[in-house]
């Protein structure tokens, strides 16, 4: 490949590599090659490779795992659908069906079930008198054995009773029902996103660069008075998801 100027050099290395990512010569979950390797290749210095890696990194196109390598994300991008008003009986989250429609296994690990005193910012967005104690329900999403999701749920005790509405583990759907059970029926879905940098556990357990960005998507689950029942924040690649919204036109 011939530099040329005005083009900075590094941008130039990142669209050759693009270009190479996207015709396959370095497929799915394949490695790039080393630093030194391609500062050979391109005559440049190993300062200018960093910055070429850098930028498809914070393009979602690759992941570098520090001392390893550089490697192409694997996992194809997933069409997250919203409808609005919603078709049929919905529970607010997609994950498995958004998986499956991919071409994807998916699971889930429940991680955490306590009940906890909320963060601040739980506690004002449940609406939660001081002293309220909450079910924490932390679950790792993955996608053919590969992380791609973060699911953190909150729910104020005075609806689930006791930590026991749980188990067994279950997606949205069987959590409402369950607090249907005890009088607390879910009817309305809002959803709250951002854009930002991960934390430091999100950036482990997502094998992504602090560098990327991840969405958040904070999902409401309210009854008839317009109590919220459940506040979940789900956290994933920005790379790996596209948020498609539908909604009629009012006659």
């Amino acid at each position: 490949m011939s530099l040329q100027r005005p083009r900075s050099r590094y941008q130039q290395v990142a669209d050759d590599l693009r270009e190479a990512i996207r015709r396959g010569t370095y497929g799915p979950g394949a490695a790039l090659p080393s630093q030194p390797e391609l500062a050979r290749k391109y005559g440049l210095t190993q300062t200018s490779i960093n910055r070429a890696i850098a930028l498809l990194e914070s393009e979602g196109l690759i992941r570098t795992e520090r001392g390893i390598g550089s490697f192409v994300l694997d996992i194809p991008t997933v069409k997250r659908v919203r409808r609005i008003p919603p078709r049929g009986r919905g529970s607010g989250s997609s994950f498995a069906e958004g998986m499956q429609k991919a071409g994807l296994k998916p699971s889930t690990k429940l991680v955490q079930v306590d009940e906890i005193t909320p963060p601040p910012e739980v506690a004002e967005r449940l609406d939660l008198a001081t002293g309220e104690r909450v079910l924490i329900r932390k679950r790792h999403m993955f996608a053919d054995d590969r992380p791609v999701q973060l699911a953190t749920s909150y729910v104020p005790m005075s609806a689930a009773g006791d930590v026991s509405i749980a188990f067994p583990d279950t997606g949205p759907n069987g959590l409402y029902e369950r607090l249907a059970e005890r009088g607390h029926r879910v009817v309305r879905f809002m959803e709250e996103i951002e854009s930002r940098r991960p934390t430091e556990e999100e950036a482990d357990f997502l094998k992504i660069g602090r560098s990327q960005h991840v969405l958040e998507v904070i999902r409401f689950a309210f009854d008839r008075t317009g109590k919220p029942l459940d506040v979940v924040y789900n956290v994933f690649p920005c790379q790996l998801w596209k948020l498609t919204y539908e909604w009629a036109a009012e006659e």
